[in-house]
């Protein structure tokens, strides 16, 4: 029997939406002010949200629970499987003394603290954003840097700020294309609109990241450095999203930024070198030094640099494959298999005001074993582990200690996704959406900041805008804005929420062995996220409302 969604149960839309409101306040509270362990965190979230979906808002126990099954087997597959195959390539490099050679192969580039972090967490992690996304850059970028010495606050912390401007077209330009089918509007024009948001956000955010690390001074030694990596990513970024579509962007982009700033570091070097990773050390230097705690790097041959290098290549070129649609329609052919949830698949209709006539949502679990991101991680480790001689019993052993090692972060993300689930079917999002929309001439504004709750809520830009696509339409047409200059907004605000949502701080905090502190990580870049979502509100707002910013909406 269907059920539609109910957005005001309490016949009172401030008191309906505090109510849908609880679970992420529930989260985020248990997290930040109480310190839960964020399996603990996200499981009282998951109840608090199930209890609110039946008993305020009415949908049937039977619903709900297949509804929070269905987010936790997506959250473990492909989600989890991500992220556990990722950190098992990152132990058996570890294990084999090759991450110690790559970290110092980096360090070649430059011995500045603040340089290599711009190089790994920036231009690196951007590169594994375009390519897989769903974690993969801050798991990446969150073990290098501690390999490189990083405290694990400061690597996970900096690793999530500098995972945004990238975002919206993470996964090959999946957050995009899924904008497009969930409003209707056209792919490129929505494509062109984000690019002409973000590239302004792709040149503030490495100097953010650099002010979060080094604070003012330290950056303004590197400015030139960072805005080079800024500039070089924001160009590129800015042509292929209105010249070429959504697909190669960030893949495209952070090639780009890397070349020019490895090139640029080849004949500029700053006066201060920051070998030491704590400011107040640095600051109590006298002025003019060379260097702060200043260690002779190892030596290392050609031979053991290219070999310590070979597992990342061979993870970037099958990541990159694996995402490649061409790639992986051919993989589905081979292995996709199709779950519908019966007595859920169609059964859940959204209603008006959230969308323009009622339309059922589709519940199945699609189980694509081998087109899953984290198969073809797994297949480049064992590849790139018989190349550089780890042996299967070798590598048997340390996949089943990583696989110990992430057990709770997988119980988290699985709570996380169930969490997500059951606000998206039993409509809370939906209420919290329509009291965004009701801000009228801030709606520009605020409608960035949906999209920023929707990541937060979810944890990807791409379910944000499945979630909040349409209502941003919907909204922006009756308000007599542009539906495509909303919808990109959406994206564009959804990505500063990347780095508050529990996946990706449980990724981080698995990567760099900081279990337990979920709620600190949170703390740490809580301020990051709001204030750079509040940027981009204003920005959408002087594009909706001032020229010259309106000549920049598409179709304008």
């Amino acid at each position: 029997m269907a059920w539609s969604q109910i957005y005001d149960p309490l016949s009172n839309a401030w008191l309906s939406t505090l109510i849908a409101a609880l679970p992420v306040i529930v989260l985020l509270g248990g997290l930040g002010i109480f310190r839960m362990r964020a399996h603990v965190a996200a499981l009282l979230a998951l109840a608090v949200a199930l209890a609110t979906a039946v008993f305020v808002f009415q949908m049937p126990v039977g619903m709900a629970g297949k509804t929070a099954l269905l987010g936790a087997a997506f959250g473990l597959l492909p989600i989890g499987w991500i992220i556990l195959n990722i950190i098992f390539l990152y132990q058996l490099t570890d294990r084999l003394g090759l991450f110690k050679i790559l970290q110092d192969s980096i360090s070649g580039i430059t011995d500045d603290r603040r340089l290599q972090l711009l190089l790994i967490a920036f231009c690196f992690g951007a590169f594994f954003e375009g390519a897989a996304g769903f974690g993969t850059p801050v798991a990446v970028t969150g073990a290098i840097l501690i390999g490189l010495g990083f405290s694990p606050l400061a690597a996970s912390g900096l690793s999530l700020i500098a995972n945004t401007a990238p975002v919206a077209y993470g996964a090959l330009g999946s957050p995009v294309i899924a904008l497009a089918a969930v409003t209707g509007l056209p792919l490129l024009d929505l494509s062109a609109m984000i690019g002409r948001q973000l590239p302004i956000f792709s040149v503030i955010v490495p100097f953010w990241l650099i002010v979060a690390f080094a604070g003012w001074r330290g950056t303004m030694q590197i400015w030139p450095a960072v805005l080079v990596a800024g500039v070089s990513f924001a160009i590129p970024q800015f042509l292929m999203s209105n010249f070429h579509g959504p697909w190669l962007v960030d893949v495209v982009a952070s090639l780009i930024s890397m070349g020019c700033l490895a090139l640029f570091l080849k004949v500029w070097q700053p006066k201060r070198i920051w070998t030491s990773l704590d400011r107040d050390a640095v600051a109590a230097a006298s002025v003019g030094a060379a260097a702060v705690n200043d260690i002779a790097r190892p030596r290392h041959t050609a031979a053991e640099v290219r070999r310590a290098w070979l597992p990342w290549i061979i993870l970037s070129v099958l990541v990159f494959l694996w995402g490649l649609p061409q790639v992986k329609d051919f993989l589905d052919g081979l292995s996709v298999f199709r779950f519908p949830i019966e007595g859920l698949d169609n059964l859940v209709q959204r209603v008006p005001p959230v969308v323009a006539k009622p339309i059922p949502e589709r519940a199945i679990y699609l189980f694509n074993w081998l087109s899953m991101t984290g198969t073809g991680i797994l297949i480049s480790a064992v590849i790139a582990g018989k190349l550089v001689g780890a042996s299967f019993r070798q590598m048997i052993e340390v996949y089943w200690q990583t696989l110990v090692k992430v057990r709770f972060s997988l119980l988290t993300i699985a709570a996380m996704l169930a969490l997500g689930y059951t606000t998206r079917y039993s409509g809370l999002d939906a209420t919290l959406g329509l009291a965004f929309a009701k801000t009228g001439v801030l709606y520009p504004f605020f409608g960035a900041l949906l999209g920023w709750i929707g990541v937060a809520l979810t944890g990807s830009d791409t379910a944000s805008n499945v979630l909040f696509g349409s209502l941003q339409r919907i909204s922006s047409e009756q308000l007599g804005l542009s539906p495509t200059l909303m919808g990109a907004a959406n994206s564009s605000g959804g990505v500063m929420g990347k780095m508050i949502d529990a996946q990706s701080i449980v990724v981080a905090a698995t990567a760099t062995n900081y279990h337990g502190q979920e709620g600190v990580i949170l703390r740490y870049v809580f301020f990051h996220s709001i204030a750079l979502a509040c940027l981009v509100g204003i920005l959408v707002t002087l594009q909706a409302y001032v020229w010259p910013f309106t000549a920049m909406v598409v179709g304008h």
